[in-house]
């Protein structure tokens, strides 16, 4: 099979192309044709001396996912894309408007192996990690259909970054690299359900992104019921590796919150919630749990939300409510995704 070249960095294209006898000032050439023009074959690199042209052609290709669905929300125009892969597999990505712009939530992975029990993308388990060509090739695809710029990234789709470690850095650096979109790292954010070791080795990687942890909970007994992450690293190896993140970059930790009613919602669980964190340099994002056929959990109610948010302001936390986006289109994660292979099956 070719390699994929959508997924070299420049100074493998340059080792690439020494081994085949050709001057390496050629990579940056066809790097710039790949991630900047998003070229879809070798025939449009016109810049690229015809020999070279079909001498690539014969040893790699350039992978693009097919757009299978998509669906725009009545509500906010939020958009959800379905991609199926070169192996047919599917994966799930979802552009957001906000007033600074268009933010693009990726995947990471096939499906998931965390576990997690709000989560629809990890009922089926992981069926393979992305590969980087195609974490970019989901920014790519979107920025052409909507012929829109996409000005953030999120990794807080389908996956567990942090468990498809080497390709999630190598596509922070390849999508902020100046010869390709040349997004901001402040501009990409990297979502983890908390694997402490990879976080702090995230850490040491020099980058400017913003760490976004899966928290859910305010103790391990309650996060035990929701994420079996905590049952491998205690909350407070978890928070330690956070500040460690923290300490290292510069960069504000993001701590995610699923409010689910009844679960996790309580003032009390607010109030020790606030007195673990109060002292990190970080922002709550409070989101109300978009319902899951699947499981039986229930969004807060805005009373409980709001009580929870005061709280939580209480002890000078930095707070905001995530407004839903996209609720009418099956905006949690992986529901498009399970749909639509539950209906390929039928």
């Amino acid at each position: 099979m070719e390699k994929d070249i959508k997924s070299y960095k420049k100074k493998e294209l340059e080792a690439e192309l020494a081994v085949i006898g050709e001057k390496t000032f050629r990579a940056k050439q066809i790097y710039s044709w790949l991630h900047e023009k998003q070229a879809k074959s070798f025939e449009e690199m016109t810049n690229l001396p015809k020999e070279l042209r079909e001498k690539l052609a014969k040893e790699y290709q350039i992978l693009t996912l097919k757009p299978v669905k998509q669906l725009k929300s009545k509500l906010d125009g939020t958009k959800k894309y379905l991609f199926e892969l070169h192996d047919k597999n599917i994966i799930e990505s979802v552009c957001m408007k906000y007033h600074y712009g268009n933010s693009v939530c990726i995947s990471s992975q096939v499906g998931c192996r965390m576990g997690c029990r709000f989560c629809a993308s990890t009922i089926d388990g992981l069926e393979r990690s992305l590969t980087v060509s195609e974490m970019l090739g989901q920014v790519y695809q979107i920025q052409e259909l909507s012929k829109e710029r996409v000005g953030h990234v999120v990794v807080m789709g389908s996956g567990e970054p942090m468990d498809n470690y080497e390709n999630i850095v190598k596509f922070i650096h390849m999508l902020s690299d100046e010869d390709g979109l040349h997004i901001s790292q402040r501009n990409i954010t990297i979502s983890t359900c908390g694997l402490v070791p990879e976080i702090k080795k995230f850490a040491e990687e020099g980058l400017q992104v913003t760490l976004a942890l899966s928290l859910h909970a305010p103790n391990d007994i309650i996060r035990k019921t929701l994420m079996p992450i905590a049952n491998r690293y205690k909350i407070e190896e978890v928070l330690e590796a956070c500040q460690y993140f923290f300490k290292k970059t510069g960069r504000r930790i993001t701590f995610e919150y699923s409010l689910v009613q009844g679960v996790n919602d309580s003032e009390e669980a607010a109030e020790e919630l606030a007195k673990k964190i109060c002292h990190i340099n970080c922002h709550v994002n409070l989101i109300p749990v978009n319902p899951i056929k699947e499981r039986e959990f229930k969004e807060s109610q805005n009373k409980e939300i709001l009580q929870f948010k005061k709280k939580l302001e209480q002890y000078g936390v930095n707070v905001t409510v995530r407004r839903e986006m996209g609720r009418d289109i099956e905006g949690a994660c992986g529901q498009l995704r399970r749909r639509f292979m539950e209906k390929q099956k039928v």
